[in-house]
């Protein structure tokens, strides 16, 4: 997939599962039996490779390795987390001694991730081994490509959460894989609907929070103590794909979301509305 030098910046998806992947740890139910390896998904993380041949990581996954290897194993510039939930973080590890013995990656955060990175032993060492060296926020240039990060509500149990807009000389990517709800994001935007929200940050590409299909997808558990928006009510509020609007594939998919299943009636009822669900190696030339 990875030339060292692009026409134009070109973003890759690594990963469409939630934080768990998929199968998940500890799973019995028919959503993670008999999955065979091309089934299996890594946690979400995108790839930005610029025009220079620059490489830049959105997210630090456990499958860090299988990740690298969908873009030819580049060594990584930057690095930018969202937030500290646990399979957006659980990879920053593999970048220090015990394995990649990386040195002076750019590390984009915001402070409040920046403090609980600080105040981890095992994340502080890798500072102290010069692994990684704070950086910009929440507005960072590298060559043709602008990232910019932009606070949405989630469960700040650890840190506060940031979407990331990728903006290329042609087009702009929305990574937003985790958020409470609609009607708090869109309030805290000031934004009547969805629509008006991805027009206000002049997004043309959107990854968008698809964590759970319905309501009552986890049997047994109070799903308020996890809240994501469903897919479900994010096509209640869009309708159909209109001409102008822009593309939006839904990603950090539950191991229980039957969006995996490419015949199922839900699949087919994003299909028909003229939106997509994101796929591993997936390329947005922005």
């Amino acid at each position: 997939h990875s030339l060292s030098y692009h026409i134009m910046a070109v973003v890759t998806l690594l990963g469409v599962a939630q934080d768990g992947g998929r199968p998940q740890p500890g799973c019995t139910r028919s959503c993670c039996e008999n999955l065979t390896e091309q089934d299996y998904r890594c946690p979400v993380s995108l790839a930005v490779q610029t025009m220079n041949g620059t490489t830049l990581l959105v997210e630090a996954t456990r499958d860090l390795g299988r990740q690298l290897r969908m873009i030819d194993n580049p060594s990584i510039d930057h690095l930018f987390i969202t937030h500290a939930h646990l399979g957006h973080v659980d990879g920053l590890g593999l970048f220090g001694r015990e394995t990649m013995s990386a040195r002076h990656i750019q590390l984009h955060c915001s402070p409040s991730m920046r403090a609980l990175i600080e105040t981890t032993p095992a994340w502080n060492q890798l500072l102290q081994q010069n692994v990684f060296e704070f950086s910009e926020f929440p507005r960072v240039e590298i060559d043709d490509v602008v990232v910019e990060f932009i606070q949405v509500p989630h469960r700040a149990e650890l840190s506060d959460m940031h979407a990331t807009i990728i903006r290329g000389s042609e087009k702009s990517l929305l990574f937003l894989p985790d958020h409470d709800s609609w009607v708090e994001t869109l309030e805290s935007h000031g934004c009547e609907s969805i629509r008006a929200f991805l027009q206000k940050f002049s997004i043309d590409v959107a990854l968008l929070d698809g964590t759970f299909w319905s309501g009552g997808e986890l049997q047994g558990r109070d799903m308020s103590v996890v809240p994501h928006p469903t897919v479900e009510e994010s096509l209640k509020r869009l309708g159909t794909r209109r001409a102008e609007d822009p593309e939006l594939h839904f990603i950090h998919l539950n191991h229980t979301n039957p969006l995996y299943d490419l015949n199922s009636e839900a699949y087919n009822q994003v299909r028909q509305s003229g939106w997509s669900i994101g796929y591993e190696t997936q390329q947005f030339k922005i």
